[in-house]
């Protein structure tokens, strides 16, 4: 059984979006994503919520693309606020 540190380092091994340049950035945008999810947010892709835990959801999502963000000049992300 993978651990979630061998499941994230492969996600983040097959992220080909030139939006997100690393992987600190993909889990800082997982993370608000997720917090969104947890406060009642339907996932933005064709995932099962009640097999899935919303951490992974949220990986699967910003990986995919789904998940607007800005990056702001002085280098912090922020989240799309509107679900």
């Amino acid at each position: 059984m993978a651990t979630v540190h061998e499941t994230v380092q492969e996600t983040t091994e097959q992220t080909h979006s030139p939006e997100i340049d690393s992987k600190y950035r993909l889990i800082i945008l997982a993370a608000q994503r997720s917090k969104q999810l947890q406060r009642g947010a339907r996932p933005r892709i064709g995932i099962d919520p009640t097999k899935h835990k919303p951490t992974r959801i949220a990986l699967e999502e910003v990986v995919q693309g789904v998940v607007p963000f800005h990056v702001n000049l002085d280098g912090n992300e922020d989240g799309e606020a509107n679900v």
